[in-house]
């Protein structure tokens, strides 16, 4: 299992703008693996093998594709962000495809002709469409790990690109949808409503403020992207960092917080998450946060 606690880094200095290319380092070194206890629920519960051909939407630095083709999956990740692409094409290594050919979805099958058949993997920057193949078997796994159920709105994009990808895969295959679990159960709750108090006041009704999880996101998304529910799980998912600082930075990768840092400005966010975050500091400076994750499985019709 992936460590969930991560030493510290030395970064600049926290009020500075962070660039593209340190948020999404900041998401692949910090934060995405404390995700890694979801994804290897779900992998045990599937029984993800060399049989498994998975698609995984919004794949971003590529941790459950390493995770699945650990185990022998033939994988392909979609994501619209190019920065955590070039961190998982470099966590992948000889997994995947060659470096020059890594996210263009025209080259035919898109596999790897050097690596093993059941090793295979590839990375696609644009819609899930852009996974389609050409002479290879279709999917018969569908992920979407990045959780929703805690913002307003995250879950708007969700049903179109699984309309998207399920044409990508076989008749009956398996589809997995994630969110948080309720905010009784998440110790990061409270943190997270400092994006909405800093960012509603502003703009009431823009999206992407934090709101609770809901019992039914998962099944309302599920239907209206016509999938049928084949039961689900809970996932103890504690977060877990070095220190303050590592946390801050690691909770601001998510995206969480952009309409917060938009309405007032990164500095106040990253202070006011900081003091958020005291209660869960322990003697030895660590921070960790309980929390639990669900996962929903569904089948396509």
């Amino acid at each position: 299992m992936t460590p969930t606690l991560v030493r510290h880094h030395t970064y600049a200095a926290s009020s500075a703008p962070a660039d593209p290319g340190t948020r999404a380092r900041d998401w692949a070194e910090i934060q995405e693996r404390v995700l890694a206890p979801l994804h290897e629920a779900v992998f045990d519960r599937l029984e993800v093998g060399a049989g498994t051909r998975m698609l995984s939407l919004g794949c971003g630095s590529g941790l459950a594709l390493l995770a699945a083709a650990s185990r022998g999956a033939r994988v392909t990740g979609v994501d619209t962000d190019r920065e955590r692409l070039a961190l998982a094409r470099e966590r992948l290594g000889p997994l995947g495809r060659s470096e020059d050919s890594v996210g263009r979805a025209e080259d035919s099958g898109g596999w790897a002709r050097d690596a093993e058949p059941a090793r295979r993997a590839r990375l696609v920057e644009g819609p899930p469409s852009a996974a389609a193949t050409t002479g290879a078997p279709p999917y018969n796994l569908l992920t979407a790990f990045h959780p929703i159920g805690c913002a307003a709105g995250d879950s708007e994009g969700l049903a179109p690109a699984l309309a998207e990808a399920v044409p990508l895969a076989v008749r009956g295959a398996t589809v997995v949808l994630t969110g948080w679990g309720p905010p009784e159960r998440c110790a990061t709750a409270p943190v997270l409503r400092v994006a909405a108090r800093l960012a509603e006041p502003a703009r009431p009704a823009r999206p992407g403020g934090w709101r609770p999880a809901l019992r039914d996101d998962l099944e309302e998304v599920a239907a209206r992207a016509g999938l049928k529910p084949d039961g689900s799980g809970r996932v103890s998912c504690p977060f877990g960092y070095a220190d303050v600082d590592s946390a801050v930075r690691g909770l601001l990768s998510t995206g969480l917080f952009d309409a917060a840092a938009r309405a007032t400005d990164r500095s106040r966010v990253e202070k006011e998450v900081a003091e958020a975050l005291l209660p869960h500091r322990r003697p030895d400076g660590t921070v960790w946060m309980p929390n639990v994750f669900r996962y929903l499985v569904c089948v396509t019709t």
